[in-house]
Order: C-alpha cells, then structure tokens, then sequence
C-alpha cells in the first residue's frame, strides 16, 4: 500500500508489461473530482533503472474498453526521467465511478 492508498483490484487481475527501463514503485488508485464528478484516478510511478535518461509512455486498459493513458514526463521542456529517478502521474478515468475488475498495464520506452 503506497501512502496508504489502497490498490485498485488484487494483483492477480491486473496484467501488467513493464519495460525493462522501468520500474513500478506505484499503481494504486483512488476515488477524487475531475470535471464535476468523483471517478477513478490511477497512480502510477516509475522509477528509471537504466543508465540512459528515459521517457515513458503508460497505458492503463480496463475491462469495459475505457483506457487511459500518457506520458512520463509529459514534456520533455524539463528534460528525461534520469537514472536512478523516480517520476509519476495520475491519470483520471472520465465516467469511471466504480473499480474495474481487470486492468492491463503497458509501461514502454519513448525514442527520445
């Protein structure tokens, strides 16, 4: 539990593929307001374990179709993810105001 935040759905229901540049150090989520109404947000972070500066690309599939997804960082104007550092984001699911019963989660690599 990652600052006491619980997550989404039991592990054995999220499938997940995690680039080998990257590691998960969260995805949890949490009920917060997002355009007028309370819906699913996920947190995801990310920690760069390779030895080159990294941008990721998240994608987060859910059961019923909705998807959400982005990049990490969204701008390259402050530079990469550097080794060694962690980076995260929260990605707010319009429409969404129960949990899913199984996700998908694509963490790639950005060609700089």
């Amino acid at each position: 539990l990652a600052g006491g935040i619980p997550p989404c759905i039991s592990e054995g229901n999220i499938e997940k593929s995690i680039s080998s540049e990257a590691m998960l150090t969260d995805f949890s989520c949490e009920f917060n307001m997002f355009e007028g109404a309370e819906v699913l947000h996920f947190n995801v972070g990310l920690k760069n374990i390779s030895n080159t500066p990294q941008r990721f690309r998240v994608q987060i599939f859910l059961d019923n179709g909705k998807a959400v997804g982005g990049l990490i960082p969204r701008t390259t104007k402050g530079g990469l993810v550097k080794p060694g550092q962690t980076a995260s984001f929260e990605y707010p699911v319009n429409g969404m105001t129960g949990l899913p019963n199984h996700i998908i989660l694509i963490v790639s690599t950005m060609a700089p």
